[in-house]
């Protein structure tokens, strides 16, 4: 079994044309300042290590840093994670663009033994374990097989939009799902989870990521 850490898993995902936010990995805070004055300020800072999967959980992520704060706030992030998480090992700081604003969902894989992958959609962020609102498929699947998918949660009028808010791109959440069903049928994959992919009015892009291979 191999775990993949989140750049790892977004270069995979990149590969079957799934969006995702742009970054590199800092292993020092001069990389970290060169990796974000590529990238454009503010940015997000992500621990990035195998042994750490909730990042949130331990401390892990920085949001909307500027370029003031960048070269500290690498050090923090680093010493806070070496004291919070000891027997972690560190590869160094994710330093990521800063995602578009917009709704949040989760969509998963995952291999069962006698069925196959099965491929999991719902309404996504830290609440997805709280809500548990969610729709399963056996892959691979079409891309009207997404489409029901996604009709098919109680929180589907978020997406299609309340209380004046515009639909998110329901069509983009669509053709990811049916990227990570052609995934998993080339792809030695346990275990994938996109947490939070993020839709806008036009378009997606995943945010945070992880998966497991064989």
């Amino acid at each position: 079994m191999t775990v993949l850490t989140e750049n790892e898993t977004k270069k995979l995902l990149a590969g079957y044309g799934i969006p995702v936010t742009r970054g590199n990995i800092a292993t020092n805070a001069d990389e970290a300042l060169d990796i974000a004055l590529s990238i454009g300020f503010p940015v997000a800072m992500k621990i990035s290590s195998p042994d750490i999967t909730h990042k949130t959980d331990v401390g892990g992520v920085l949001l909307d840093v500027g370029q003031d704060d960048i070269r500290t706030k690498y050090d923090e992030l680093v010493s806070n994670i070496r004291a919070s998480v000891p027997e972690a090992r560190i590869e160094g700081v994710l330093v990521q663009q800063m995602a578009q604003q917009g709704r949040e969902v989760i969509i998963g894989l995952k291999k069962d033994a006698q069925f196959g992958h099965a491929l999991m959609f719902g309404l996504g962020g830290i609440f997805v374990e709280v809500y548990r609102d969610v729709s399963f498929r056996i892959v691979p699947i079409d891309r009207n097989d997404g489409l029901r998918m996604i009709s098919e949660i109680k929180g589907y009028p978020i997406l299609k939009g309340i209380r004046g808010r515009k639909p998110a791109d329901i069509n983009a959440i669509a053709d990811v799902l049916v990227s990570v069903s052609e995934m998993a049928g080339k792809e030695k994959i346990t275990e994938l989870d996109i947490n939070p992919l993020i839709v806008g009015e036009r378009g997606a892009i995943a945010v945070d990521a992880r998966a497991i291979l064989e």
